[in-house]
């Protein structure tokens, strides 16, 4: 009540100014405009573990596509008179102290006369080999269709100085480094092979599964209980021991490709069955039957897209699953084989404890398996948690 006798307009930021009430942050302001796939982003960036492990995935499938230029040499090469030649080491300092461009010494074999085996030294009175960016090497074919000839580095004379292994050698002379980076083209393919036949399998059963139900809900299910009943790694020898022995390595790539998806669409099945058993009465598909659409407008338009990220989600969970299979069938000699080239083919050399005791190089083709799989799983948690709408956002902007 004023002097006059009339009351006061109410201030419009009089509940902010006695404290009831805050004004809403730029952040959440912002995020209020913003389309569900912007949030899940947002959400996903804020998992360090998850990016990180998107990074490393990113780098290894570039790795994998520029694998002839960024190995020094092309993973047949030989050199037979480096057979196990150890990681090479790259100096910077020379005999006197003084910091010069990178090289490497020459190494010659000794062989130790108490157990008998063969070892690398470096021989420092001969003159280094410098290491060189952009090389002359191998001839290849950049991109699959470029002719070339450079490599990422190595040096000139890899006959007199030995060759640049970086990661050291194998049984027959071979770059290691150059076999991991070509293997990983089909250790890290497969898997992603493997997704998408198993994306489709899903996505047909199981939405023929959740929407039609029935004869067909009920036969699908059982099919899936059948399959999931057979222990996964005998189902997947019995099948890859079943395969001809003589088959050429592209028939055989897609052979195992197939093989480690016949068990990986049933878990993906069952979630395709729940969400349209929970979306096939709601509003939206309902009006959209009213106006006379047909079923599979329904379920691309509608149905699908409303769970997309919950598949998505599974399928990046279910990539590791698809190595490790791929891998554990190479090792077990039942997979893929020489000359093709993978994780798991490198991972026969390394079968015995010996080998792994003398040459513990070898193990390289493990060491990435695991960051490969690791790598995923973060990815996936990530995925997961970004999906969620309940998930919170704190931190976001």
């Amino acid at each position: 009540m004023t002097a006059t006798g009339r009351l006061a307009a109410p201030s419009a930021n009089l509940p902010e100014a006695l404290g009831f009430l805050e004004p809403p942050s730029e952040s959440a302001s912002r995020r209020e405009y913003l389309t569900p796939r912007q949030l899940m982003w947002l959400r996903f960036k804020q998992n360090r573990l998850a990016v990180v492990g998107g990074a490393f995935l990113l780098l290894l499938y570039v790795t994998a596509i520029f694998a002839p230029f960024l190995s020094p040499y092309m993973p047949q090469t030989r050199f037979p008179d480096h057979l196990y030649l150890t990681p090479r080491k790259i100096h910077w300092r020379d005999a006197d102290g003084q910091w010069r461009a990178p090289f490497v010494y020459q190494v010659t074999r000794e062989v130790d006369m108490e157990t008998f085996q063969r070892t690398f030294v470096e021989d420092r009175d001969q003159p280094p080999a410098p290491v060189r960016l952009f090389v002359r090497g191998d001839e290849y074919e950049l991109l699959g269709f470029i002719p070339w000839d450079r490599h990422l580095i190595g040096i000139d004379t890899p006959e007199v100085h030995g060759p640049l292994f970086l990661l050291g050698g194998d049984k027959f002379g071979r770059d290691l480094l150059a076999r991991l980076l070509f293997g990983g083209r089909i250790s890290l393919t497969i898997g992603l092979c493997g997704v998408a036949i198993v994306l489709l399998i899903g996505l047909l059963l199981g939405g023929l599964s959740g929407l039609l139900g029935g004869i067909v809900d009920d036969i699908v299910q059982r099919l899936i209980e059948f399959i999931r009943s057979i222990p996964t790694l005998p189902l997947w020898m019995g099948l890859a021991a079943a395969l001809p022995g003589d088959m050429r390595p592209v028939p055989l790539y897609f052979s195992i490709t197939l093989i480690v998806s016949l068990v990986g669409w049933t878990s993906l099945a069952r979630v395709v069955r729940g969400k349209f058993l929970s979306l096939r009465n709601e509003d939206f598909v309902l009006a959209a039957r009213a106006a006379n659409a047909s079923q599979f407008y329904i379920i691309r338009e509608h149905l699908v897209p409303s769970f997309m990220s919950y598949v998505l989600v599974h399928l990046t969970l279910a990539v590791p699953g698809m190595i490790l299979a791929e891998t554990a069938l190479s090792f077990l000699g039942l997979g893929l084989r020489s000359p093709t080239i993978s994780w798991g083919v490198l991972l026969v050399d390394a079968q015995q404890l010996v080998e792994i005791a003398v040459h513990p190089w070898v193990l390289w083709p493990a060491v990435m398996v695991v960051l490969t799989v690791l790598a995923f799983n973060f990815v996936g948690d990530g995925l997961r948690d970004a999906a969620d709408p309940y998930a919170g956002m704190e931190g976001a902007s």
